[in-house]
């Protein structure tokens, strides 16, 4: 299956690639995978949940629930507030699975050799730069979700936009917390999708270079590609947990206005 690659042209594209059109929509080939990679992760993560209620255990599973154990440590790790890190752990651990899924469909042999008038038919979800944003864009509203919940709305404002005569410092520093926000969501989407597309360039290229030895010479980079997808994971993953850890702790004058929410709750002291 390897030596397919061996018939593969150079032709590479940065955009996703129109298939065909439903009701006026453009599926692309990247939404394609994109769907194979929801139904592997979903068929993935039932299969153990099932496998786990019944009492039934294998390596794979076992594997799974490793994994699983890890991205909850790292949580608790990150997230000081446990009552947070419940609530953001679906999302993170969900962003994790479906990117490392769908960056590990780009190693798949043969993934640009099916063509569909001259169009491939696959193309990793992650090497388009339109999912990569929309991911971003969820991961940066759902911390303003949060920001705005335990800080309030305007507690959560003071972090940006402070008085520029009573606190001129602070105010300099809220509008490096705005930018940073905004570079923050342009970094993760830039950060995965130039690596996924780099991948997949890679594995193109030199399949082209080997010609008919790449069944020898592709295994190597696949191997790599493979961890450089767990990596980018992870990372997506736990910047996640670090971008809202951050955003729900105050800082400045709006740190004594608003920490006790952050704060376990515990018995009063007797005064």
């Amino acid at each position: 299956m390897i030596g397919a690659f061996g018939a593969i042209d150079l032709r590479i594209s940065i955009a996703a690639e129109k298939l065909f059109s439903v009701g006026g929509v453009a599926v692309t080939n990247a939404m394609v995978t994109g769907l194979m990679g929801l139904a592997v992760m979903l068929a993935i993560l039932f299969y153990v949940v099932y496998m786990v209620r019944t009492g039934r255990y294998n390596r794979f599973v076992g594997l799974v629930q490793w994994v699983f154990e890890g991205l909850l440590k790292s949580i608790n790790d990150v997230v000081p507030d446990r009552v947070l890190a419940r609530k953001v752990t679906p999302l993170a651990v969900t962003i994790f699975f479906f990117v490392l899924i769908n960056y590990w469909l780009s190693v798949l042999p043969g993934l640009d050799s099916i063509m569909i008038s001259g169009v491939p038919l696959l193309r990793s979800l992650t090497a388009d730069l339109n999912f990569t944003l929309g991911l971003a864009i969820i991961t940066v509203v759902t911390v303003q979700f949060y920001a705005i919940k335990h800080l309030g709305v305007l507690g959560n404002a003071r972090r940006y936009f402070r008085n520029p005569v009573k606190d001129p410092i602070g105010s300099f520093e809220g509008i490096l917390e705005l930018i940073g926000e905004l570079s923050r969501g342009t970094a993760l989407a830039l950060r995965l999708f130039g690596n996924a597309f780099a991948g997949e360039v890679l594995l193109i290229v030199i399949a082209v270079l080997t010609n008919y030895f790449a069944s020898v010479t592709l295994p190597f980079f696949m191997a790599f590609e493979l961890f450089i997808g767990f990596i980018q994971a992870y990372v997506f993953f736990i910047l996640t947990l670090i971008f809202t850890s951050l955003a729900v702790t105050s800082h400045g004058d709006t740190s004594s206005d608003h920490s006790p929410a952050l704060q376990p709750k515990t018995a009063q002291q007797p005064e």
